[in-house]
């Protein structure tokens, strides 16, 4: 969420800033309420005070065995109109919030501008394309010729976008799995997390999924609940409404999880095979930093992520996203995307973003040094990484012209040594 006094003190540059990521921003509506909340508030504040003057005079009079039914009468009269001076401060404050909670981040002066993906910018490249030598089969048709993946049936008990694999491509997952988690609490100083899949609405809130991406989320209204769109979610909250000590920062947490989402407005795309399905798997890494730490904490945590890729061997590229691609709560965002031979093209395996202070904001997170004002910490977050798509990256990339797959080295010794998958027997 955006800071509402540097709104109401340099609305040029906040509606500048917003215009850059495309469309039209005004901020006339919500500076005339705020202005209107802070004039009702004044007023209330200036009655609450007479009132405690009133008091006491009314005390001295009673004392004196004086008169003081006309100032009685007086402050009857105004606490009356403090009562509805304080309701409609409250009215125009839910209002500004409202409206406070629908603007997106303002994106670094260093982001480039863009209307699109198409105006993303690569950063670098590392690793060439596999070269197969034979024409690439699809994760999808190699997981269905292997007998070890099989959409049909995972339809048949819970629709489209959801998939089932066993035997070795299930272990294989479970494998990128621990590579990952041992890699980022070994090599790069992550805590390992377990946290809940399920959240209530302040903690979509704090996030930023919510009100934005209301359609997105699985609900359970019952419970008030909703399925994690990302382990992002339950890892930032955690520490929701504190006051962390700044010797504390930075902290760097790391979790696997299941992921829900329903893909609103996405029908039509990616229909086939696991790249864009409604429960997948994720490792996820955030970090809370100090404010002068965050620019280079987005470098860490995008190495940390292509050090998973660099550890497969898989060949990626390294993306800055442009500001009419940047996501709502991000000021800039790296992606990372893998090379996979089927599609002929680099595909998003991990974003990586630097939010500010637009996440702290919302979900209160603070740290405070010896002596020092509460100030927000900046919030951090990357995919370290979908696992379902690194097993895409894996299969395709390490596909074979028989239709098996070859092991990674990195994960033979997570899968008993296996060095090929084959059909299952």
């Amino acid at each position: 969420m955006l800071d509402i006094r540097l709104i109401r003190e340099t609305p040029e540059l906040v509606q500048a800033a917003l215009r850059r990521r495309g469309g039209s921003v005004r901020l006339d509506e919500l500076l005339a309420a705020d202005t209107e909340r802070r004039r009702v508030t004044a007023e209330a504040e200036g009655i609450k005070a007479r009132q405690n003057e009133a008091s006491k005079e009314i005390a001295r009079i009673k004392r004196a065995d004086g008169d003081a039914s006309a100032l009685l009468a007086e402050m009857k009269d105004i606490a009356d109109r403090a009562k509805a001076l304080t309701e409609r401060a409250r009215e125009l404050e839910e209002a500004v919030q409202q409206v406070l909670l629908t603007l997106p981040n303002m994106p670094q002066d260093d982001v480039p501008d863009g209307a699109g993906e198409a105006d993303n910018v690569e950063l670098r490249r590392v690793g060439a394309p596999t070269l197969l030598g034979f024409p690439a089969r699809s994760h999808d048709v190699l997981g269905e010729g292997l007998g070890l993946m099989d959409f049909a049936r995972a339809a048949k008990i819970a629709g489209a976008r959801f998939a089932s694999y066993r035997g070795p491509l299930a272990r294989m997952e479970r494998a990128l799995t621990a590579l990952m988690l041992d890699l980022h609490t070994g090599a790069h100083g992550f805590t390992e997390v377990v946290a809940p899949y399920l959240v209530n609405a302040s903690a979509m809130l704090g996030t930023g999924q919510l009100p934005k991406f209301a359609e997105d989320l699985f609900t359970i209204p019952a419970d008030g609940l909703y399925l994690i769109p990302t382990a992002e979610v339950s890892l930032t909250n955690l520490y929701g409404g504190e006051i962390l000590a700044e010797a504390d920062l930075p902290l760097k947490m790391t979790a696997f999880s299941p992921c829900f989402r329903r893909e609103a407005g996405s029908y039509g795309k990616d229909t086939k095979g696991l790249i864009r399905q409604h429960q997948f798997h994720k490792v996820e890494m955030v970090m809370l930093v100090h404010p002068e730490k965050s620019a280079e904490a987005l470098e860490f945590i995008t190495a940390c992520a292509e050090k998973v890729l660099q550890r497969l061997e898989l060949p990626y590229r390294v993306i800055t996203l442009c500001t009419g691609d940047l996501g709502f709560g991000a000021q800039k965002t790296y992606d990372i995307e893998v090379w996979l031979p089927a599609q002929d093209t680099y595909r998003e395996i991990s974003s990586c973003s630097n939010f500010g202070d637009f996440q702290a904001r919302r979900a209160g997170i603070r740290f405070k040094g010896p002596g020092g004002k509460p100030r927000l910490v900046h919030t951090l977050n990357g995919s370290g990484l979908a696992v379902g798509r690194t097993l895409v990256a894996v299969m395709e990339n390490y596909q074979r012209e028989d239709g098996t797959i070859r092991v990674p080295d990195a994960l033979r010794p997570y899968m008993g040594g296996l060095e090929v998958i084959a059909p299952a027997g």
